[in-house]
């Protein structure tokens, strides 16, 4: 999978940067992000929102940055990322990895389709002069060029 496949993952409407008060708040509006670029639909965000209750923070994966799913149903409608940027840092509650600035959303039709998006997700993730720029890029613009 190439980078600009995994800049196509997400879709117009699909990325922000806010400053919100908790954890819960900030994977509604990633969800919220996955829905407004037509990927899923609310229960689907609801569905992360009680992951994070039922399973505790787990997908807080690598300091700094979570990877918000839950698993695939009818309220998916396309594999996708969103990608919300956070002001200020929020503990979900891992402490190997609190506190988060970038929360992405994901969203999979089955449980293989998205394997070769998430490894290319990897390889961003992995790179750290590319995190660094995403943490202080300042507008929805200059993270898709990151991105692309």
């Amino acid at each position: 999978m190439t980078e600009s496949l995994l800049s196509e993952a997400f879709a117009e409407g699909s990325i922000a940067i806010a400053s919100l008060p908790s954890a819960e708040s900030s994977l509604r509006v990633a969800g919220g992000l996955l829905e407004i670029s037509g990927r899923t639909d609310a229960p689907y965000t609801d569905a992360v929102v009680a992951a994070l209750h039922e399973f505790g923070p787990y997908f807080v994966v690598a300091p700094g940055i979570a990877i918000a799913h839950a698993r695939p149903s009818e309220s998916v409608f396309s594999v996708g990322l969103s990608l919300l940027v956070l002001r200020e840092p929020i503990a979900f509650g891992n402490e190997a990895n609190d506190p988060v600035r970038l929360v992405f959303g994901l969203c999979a039709t089955d449980h293989d389709g998205h394997l070769g998006l998430m490894a290319e997700l990897s390889n961003l993730l992995m790179d750290a002069d590319r995190v660094n720029s995403l943490l202080n890029a300042g507008t929805v613009e200059d993270i898709r060029a990151i991105l692309a």
